[in-house]
């Protein structure tokens, strides 16, 4: 996390508009700490995806949250924190929370859509095996059966991995008061205490998310202009 990357965040979030920040190392921890920084001047955590592909980024959305409680922390830290458009003169980190932004974070990337993408690529690799074993003769039928063992393995290790792990960020953000819903695409997702369930399967796919009739994400009210903008200009939309 650089200097830099914060104070163009904080530029971004001048704006009033959700932003969209990126780690090109997949760094969980990274996202956490920007993640910790815009919720205290008024951004609230998201969502995070994965780059696809062979791109290993991860890229995490940010919203503001114009909560009274979360406009009364910003407008407090701006007043304690003037500087804090340099990137470093920011308030210090909490670790208990920092700790329920990655549990939040790596539960978004490796939730049950994961495990469903898991069972898709063992029944492939059933249906890859099976095509390989009924090449004819015996050597093809053991080369298929390696195949398949091998592979499952993998696949298991990897599902029951990933259903612990999770149970265990699971039960740490519900510990927190944070409520498990499903948006409209029976993804599960943590909600913090008070927010309101996600009604659309994936935020960023949003076309615009200043269009007014269409909320930017399931889980916020409409956003509002920051009240404080540290960069002396108001901010236009």
């Amino acid at each position: 996390m650089s200097k830099r990357q914060i104070r163009k965040m904080l530029r971004l979030m001048a704006t009033g508009e959700p932003v969209q920040v990126t780690s090109a190392m997949a760094s969980v921890k990274k996202l956490a700490k920007l993640a910790f920084i815009a919720q205290q001047f008024g951004y609230e955590y998201a969502d995070v995806r994965t780059g696809g592909g062979h791109d290993n980024s991860l890229t995490m959305l940010i919203v503001p949250d114009p909560s009274p409680h979360a406009r009364a922390r910003a407008a407090q830290n701006w007043a304690q924190y003037p500087n804090a458009g340099d990137g470093v003169s920011l308030p210090p980190f909490v670790p208990d929370a920092l700790e329920l932004l990655k549990a939040r974070i790596n539960f978004d990337l490796t939730g049950k859509g994961v495990e469903k993408r898991m069972l898709v690529g063992a029944v492939a690799v059933t249906a890859a095996s099976t095509a390989v074993a009924v090449q004819g003769g015996s050597g093809a039928l053991i080369w298929g059966a390696i195949m398949w063992v091998f592979f499952m393995s993998i696949f298991a290790f990897g599902f029951f991995f990933n259903r612990r792990r999770n149970a265990k960020f699971a039960a740490r953000l519900q510990a927190a008061g944070f409520t498990p819903v499903a948006d409209g695409s029976g993804r599960v997702r943590y909600v913090p205490p008070g927010a309101q369930p996600p009604g659309y399967g994936n935020p960023f796919a949003q076309p615009s998310y200043a269009a007014p009739q269409q909320p930017y994400t399931p889980s916020y009210p409409q956003p509002h202009p920051p009240q404080h903008n540290p960069y002396g200009q108001p901010p236009t939309h």
